[in-house]
């Protein structure tokens, strides 16, 4: 019994946070549904009908945010008034993700469509929640529309293979995925980069093993769970666009977002690796990160 005990505790040390973010985000749902049937809403989920509910999501992950993170949000003048690509880093859950989308809503009241992995369609009782907070599959013909229709759309090239066998050392991820820069040449938009601060000292995956990579790769699905939640200094910068250029192929468009000849000084960064040289401590460390809550400085 009381091994078992100490097991429990143990567990829910490790994935109390991650529990409780995944109860939250399952809880937005559930008051969406409620709001949708009380009021009898039937507009599209993307119209401004639903900006004072999607103001309120916003405001109570942003209150999250700042009490559990100390979230900060920097570069938000970097953000193009039109529509732009977001490229950033996958954390192990994209909770700073999360946060920079309530924050850009309540500081410009801009929707930022979201491309995510097709499992997140799969998994049951988010569909609304979904379609308000702009999460699309990703298919290039949705990107172009949604770029056409003047929004931000974001894609992370890492994604949940990032999340999960990404570390400390905050690896990039993106193999040879160019999907992003064909769309932002079609569509004749810049590409931004954006990066968070300490995203993996909050929240870790456990180390890589051969049978869960393998595991992943023939499935496309995230078995391994996420760990921690400490409340480590989440800092979100938000660098220097890269322009639209239309003499330039989509392989070189890669190759530009991978040579940071345009972001701050770095000649041979990639732009996101660029930022994550200039703002992370590589290995990450979580004493550190906890100690930066305390750290002025960037206010």
């Amino acid at each position: 019994l009381i091994i078992a005990s100490l097991t429990i505790s143990a567990i829910l040390v490790f994935f109390i946070v991650p529990l409780t973010i995944v109860f939250f985000i399952y809880l937005t749902n559930i008051l969406l549904v409620i709001y949708q049937r009380n009021n009898e809403v039937k507009a599209d989920p993307l119209s401004d009908v639903w900006d004072s509910v999607r103001k309120t999501i916003a405001s109570f992950w942003d209150i999250y945010a700042r009490i559990w993170h100390g979230y900060e949000l920097h570069g938000v003048g970097n953000l193009p008034e039109g529509p732009g690509i977001l490229v950033y880093y996958h954390g192990a859950i994209p909770i700073d993700y999360l946060y920079f989308l309530s924050r850009l809503f309540l500081w410009k009241k801009r929707i930022c469509l979201s491309v995510a992995d097709h499992f997140v369609f799969r998994l049951p009782g988010l569909k609304l929640l979904l379609e308000v907070t702009g999460v699309i599959p990703g298919s290039r013909e949705e990107c172009l529309t949604a770029l056409k229709n003047g929004y931000l759309v974001s894609i992370s090239p890492g994604g949940v293979r990032e999340a999960l066998f990404s570390d400390e050392s905050y690896q990039l991820m993106w193999g040879n995925r160019k999907g992003f820069a064909q769309v932002a040449l079609e569509a004749k938009v810049p590409i931004i980069p954006m990066y968070t601060q300490n995203v993996r000292e909050g929240y870790r995956m456990f180390k890589e093993r051969r049978f869960f990579r393998q595991l992943y790769e023939s499935t496309r699905l995230p078995f391994t769970p996420p760990y921690g939640g400490l409340p480590v200094k989440f800092r979100t910068y938000i660098g220097k666009p890269i322009p639209y250029d239309p003499n330039i192929t989509a392989e070189e468009l890669v190759e530009k977002v991978c040579k940071g000849k345009f972001l701050f000084s770095f000649q041979t960064k990639t732009a996101v690796q660029a930022l994550i040289s200039k703002h992370q401590t590589i290995p990450g460390n979580i004493w550190k990160a906890l100690l930066e809550r305390f750290d002025k400085r960037r206010k």
